[in-house]
């Protein structure tokens, strides 16, 4: 048992949690939870850290130490003390994961052979949104989400809680230059809708069911200019009352949900 935060191990995790930077390098991410753990695919787990009191459930630990036992990964169990020294949430499940990264390549994307759907996201910036869009786009069956490096850090450990174990099925690119991956997709001819206040059509008046992508820009800010242009078509989303917009991640389900709609009746 491991009962100092001193551990080479411990600093580890806590690094973890905390540096994006230290997340690159080591091409890791830490995740909590029963749940999390669990579902995290066999050969990217790298080791399991559990907490005293989490042990003394009986279902619990059977499930942890399977879990340990199928994939060869390292198995530790902290103190409680220092599990919560290490762990990022305040009631902490007694139990997290070091698991491996998957960087993506958005241009790997584009030779996807369904009906393509994507979302690009610029600059978007709170945690929770990001984890939600994952989340929702795993539902609507959308096959990648692309972000500029000015947005949240999708491996952060309040996105990786909000996507409720979707980051490990949702492939997630970072490109350094989004009207790059635009011009790329109008070349293989995609649709590519902006979400826009400017945008003259509802986004239930046009037609999802050819390959499309679309794009979500910054909480406060919306798209820049430079983006936007480069769309194929501005959508909005109609408000009544005196709502100017919506919740990025809440554009972001209803644009995928009708575009769902409209293929599963296409």
């Amino acid at each position: 048992m491991i009962t100092s935060v001193s551990n080479p191990k411990v600093k580890n995790l806590i690094q973890l949690q905390k540096k994006g930077k230290v997340r690159r390098e080591k091409q890791c991410f830490v995740v909590e939870g029963i749940k999390m753990v669990m579902e995290a695919p066999k050969e990217r787990l790298r080791e399991i850290y559990v907490s005293e009191a989490f042990m003394q459930n009986g279902e619990h630990r059977m499930k942890a130490e399977k879990k340990a036992e199928e994939t060869g990964c390292l198995f530790e169990i902290l103190s409680d003390k220092v599990f919560k020294e290490a762990s990022d949430t305040l009631t902490p499940q007694g139990i997290m994961a070091v698991v491996d990264m998957i960087v993506f390549d958005w241009k790997d994307f584009l030779s996807v052979q369904d009906k393509k759907m994507f979302l690009i996201l610029e600059s978007l910036q709170d945690p929770g949104n990001l984890g939600t869009i994952l989340r929702t786009g795993e539902g609507a069956g959308i096959h990648g989400v692309i972000l500029n490096r000015t947005s949240v850090d999708p491996f952060m450990p309040k996105v990786i809680r909000s996507t409720m174990g979707s980051i490990y099925r949702v492939p997630v690119a970072i490109a350094d230059d989004l009207t790059q991956v635009v011009h790329a997709m109008r070349q293989l001819n995609m649709h590519v809708y902006a979400a826009h206040l400017k945008g003259d059509k509802s986004y239930f008046e046009q037609d999802y069911c050819s390959d499309i992508c679309f794009m979500i820009g910054n909480e406060a800010n919306g798209l820049s200019d430079e983006l936007a242009d480069l769309a194929t078509d501005y959508i909005r989303i109609p408000m009544a009352g005196q709502v100017e917009s919506l919740n990025a991640g809440v554009a972001a389900a209803l644009l995928m949900y009708e575009a769902k709609r409209q293929r599963m009746h296409n």
